[in-house]
C-alpha cells in the first residue's frame, strides 16, 4: 500500500520549511508549488498561483503589491514566516480567496474593502470605466446621473464617480449586508456627497428616477454552473451568483423596467457572462451590442433607451 505524502503543514515537515526558507523569492516558490500540488482555483483577481501568493506575502509584509524585483531576494523573520505559512494554510485547507483573507481587492486601480458579504470585484466593467465608455455612450456627452444596479461591494459604483467627477451615483443592491460594506468603500473614498446607497429589489425603490447611464453586474450563474462552481465560490454571497435555472432571472427583469429608468439618450451596460449565449437564445431579434475587452472578458452588452423601447414586446 502506497504511503500518502505528508501534508506540508505537517509539524515535522513544517519545522524545516521554516528554516530552510528565507527569502521572499524562497517562499513566494514554496507557495506557488504548494498552490500547485493542492489545486486551488484562481480567478478572484489573479489568475495564477505566483501572483496569488504574491497578494498573500505582500499582505503578511505590510507591503504594496510585490512588483519591485529587488524585494525577491529580501529575507523574512521567523514572525513573518509564520504568519504567511497560516495563511497560506487557510487558502488551501478551507479555499478562501485571497481577497477575503487580505480583505482587500482592486478593481480600476483603486482598492476595496470585501468581505464575504459581497462578491470580489473582477468585472471586465472596469475597461469601460478606465475608457470613460467611450465608444459607448453619445459622442462628447458624460452622464450627471448614474445607476449601478447590484452594486455588492460599491466598485462599479466609486470607480465611476472617479470617472465622471461631475456625476451623481446610486448605488443599489437588495442586500443589506452588501450595502453595508458599500456604504464603508465610499466613506474611505471619501464620496459620500456623491455615491449614494440604496436598499432596493431591482427598480423597484427608485421612484421613477431615470439615469443617463445604468451599470449592472447582476447574478448569472445558472442552476447547472452553480452545482460545479470551484469551492472558493463558495465563500461568495450565493445572492450574487445564482439567477434561476437559467441565468437569466434578474436580466429579464432589467430589460423589463430599465427603459422607463432611462433619460432620452440613456445607454444600459449589462454583464452576463457565460448566460450571453442563453441570452440570445431567448431574444434572437433583440440588437444586443456585445462589447470586446482588450484585456480579454466577455458576455457584457449594451442598448439604448430607443432599443429597449422598440422591444419591450419580447421583455414583458
Amino acid at each position: 500500500m502506497t504511503e500518502q505524502p505528508l501534508s506540508p503543514f505537517d509539524p515535522e515537515q513544517l519545522q524545516h520549511t521554516l528554516t530552510d526558507l528565507l527569502t521572499v523569492h524562497d517562499w513566494l516558490r514554496w507557495a506557488v508549488s504548494r498552490f500547485h500540488q493542492a489545486g486551488v482555483y484562481f480567478g478572484h483577481g489573479t489568475d495564477n498561483a505566483w501572483d496569488e501568493a504574491a497578494v498573500l506575502l505582500a499582505h503578511v509584509l505590510y507591503l504594496p503589491p510585490l512588483t519591485d524585483d529587488k524585494l525577491l531576494s529580501v529575507k523574512l523573520d521567523k514572525a513573518e514566516r509564520q504568519a504567511f505559512v497560516a495563511i497560506l494554510q487557510q487558502r488551501i485547507e478551507q479555499r478562501i480567496p485571497a481577497a477575503y483573507l487580505t480583505h482587500q481587492a482592486y478593481f480600476c486601480n483603486l482598492p476595496f474593502y470585501v468581505d464575504e458579504r459581497v462578491l470580489i470585484p473582477r468585472s471586465p466593467i472596469a475597461e469601460l470605466i478606465n475608457d470613460k465608455f467611450a465608444n459607448v455612450l453619445p459622442a462628447g456627452t458624460a452622464p450627471t446621473q448614474i445607476l449601478d444596479l447590484c452594486t455588492g461591494s460599491g466598485c462599479i459604483a466609486i470607480a465611476c464617480a472617479y470617472a465622471f467627477p461631475d456625476a451623481q451615483v446610486d448605488a443599489v443592491d437588495i442586500s443589506e449586508e452588501a450595502l453595508t460594506v458599500a456604504d464603508l468603500n465610499i466613506s474611505e473614498h471619501q464620496l459620500q456627497e456623491r455615491v449614494f446607497p440604496v436598499l432596493s429589489d431591482g427598480f423597484s425603490a427608485l421612484n421613477g428616477q431615470q439615469y443617463d447611464l445604468i451599470v449592472t453586474n447582476p447574478p448569472y450563474v445558472d442552476a447547472e454552473d452553480m452545482a460545479d462552481l470551484p469551492d472558493e465560490y463558495r465563500h461568495e454571497p450565493e445572492l450574487g451568483l445564482a439567477s434561476g435555472h437559467d441565468g437569466l432571472a434578474l436580466t429579464r427583469q432589467i430589460l423589463r423596467d430599465a427603459a422607463s429608468h432611462l433619460s432620452d439618450n440613456g445607454i444600459l451596460v449589462c454583464e452576463v457572462g457565460n448566460s450571453m449565449v442563453e441570452l440570445q437564445y431567448r431574444y434572437p431579434d433583440v440588437p444586443f451590442r456585445w462589447l470586446e475587452f482588450k484585456a480579454g472578458g466577455l458576455g457584457v452588452f449594451t442598448l439604448s433607451k430607443q432599443d429597449l423601447i422598440d422591444n419591450q414586446h419580447w421583455f414583458e
